[in-house]
């Protein structure tokens, strides 16, 4: 059985969406959407497969809980937010978070957390604006461990607030195409000290963002000791396809393989670079159009098929 957000209006109709909506410039939405595509389609909230939804409903409920005890404290604040947009109600995250930079406003992990769900609903400009300030707060800070909200197999967090602003940001420069920016924002996340599952993911997308920016001596070098050895926890789907770029593995060993949504997103987004920046751009565009036909649309291998789709649509 699945379910939507319509269910959850049971639970609590949150009142700060309303509040904050306006003052956060989400556009104006039907009951049930969250935002638009890059390619101007209409994006619905996701149903959520029973087990998962029935996961995520106790969570949040527990962090509502707990923002209902102290709705003051940051640590409420920000996981009410990343509860509720684990439920697919981004627009009601970003407005959390706005509630939490009102209340805290020079906690860099507010505006972190903002961009990254602006970034989901495709409000770019505003997704680069939190990361930027976010890095001017937490500059003369220390690193911090990050702890994950969908925890791995073995609960081992696997970014820090440093890389995690870095590299979503990073992630805001390669979607709208401006690669010397991406880089230079990976270069900084790489040079913290990250575990292997975060090297790994942000080396991925410096690798392409190197290689569409014409780097092509640069791209090798970063990615030289790439391995099959290479001891991670959940980002093999990058690894994976650095292997490939690497010329260790086919590209087609994985092209349609795994049960996992997202990995096939991330997989099918990679390949399709990859046969981009090998000069098969029709090729690229074919896969770029099944991902966008799949409607994983928070995924970040859709975003940036669906960020190539609307170029090619622009020009």
């Amino acid at each position: 059985m699945k379910y939507t957000y319509a269910t959850l209006v049971l639970i609590f109709t949150f009142f700060m969406s309303a509040c904050h909506q306006e003052s956060d410039g989400l556009p104006d939405m039907s009951e049930g959407a969250e935002t638009y595509s890059l390619l101007g389609h209409t994006l619905a909230t996701q149903e959520l497969d029973g087990d998962i939804y029935e996961e995520y409903r106790s969570n949040y409920e527990e962090a509502l809980a707990n923002y209902r005890e102290d709705a003051d404290d940051a640590e409420n604040i920000i996981w009410l937010g990343r509860r509720t947009a684990y439920l697919g109600q981004y627009r009601e995250a970003v407005g959390i978070f706005s509630e939490g930079i009102e209340k805290h406003p020079d906690d860099p992990r507010m505006y972190r957390h903002r961009g990254h769900r602006y970034l989901t609903l495709r409000m770019l400009d505003q997704a680069a604006d939190d990361f930027i300030k976010a890095a001017e707060l937490m500059q003369d800070m220390d690193d911090q461990i990050e702890p994950d909200g969908l925890p791995n197999e073995l609960n081992q967090p696997t970014s820090t607030l440093k890389s995690n602003v870095f590299y979503h940001h990073g992630l805001v420069e390669y979607l709208r195409a401006d690669f010397s920016a991406a880089i230079e924002l990976y270069e900084k996340a790489l040079d913290l000290d990250l575990t292997n599952d975060m090297r790994i993911a942000t080396l991925y997308w410096y690798y392409m963002a190197l290689k569409r920016n014409g780097n092509d001596d640069s791209a090798g070098v970063a990615i030289a000791d790439i391995t099959p050895d290479i001891e991670i926890i959940e980002n093999d789907a990058y690894l994976n396809l650095l292997l490939v770029f690497n010329g260790v593995f086919d590209s087609d060993r994985f092209i349609d393989s795994g049960d996992d949504p997202l990995q096939n997103v991330t997989i099918g987004y990679g390949i399709g670079n990859w046969h981009y920046i090998n000069g098969r751009q029709d090729r690229a565009y074919e896969i770029w159009q099944d991902i966008y036909d799949q409607r994983n649309w928070p995924a970040f291998g859709y975003i940036a098929a669906e960020a190539e789709l609307a170029r090619k649509a622009s020009r």
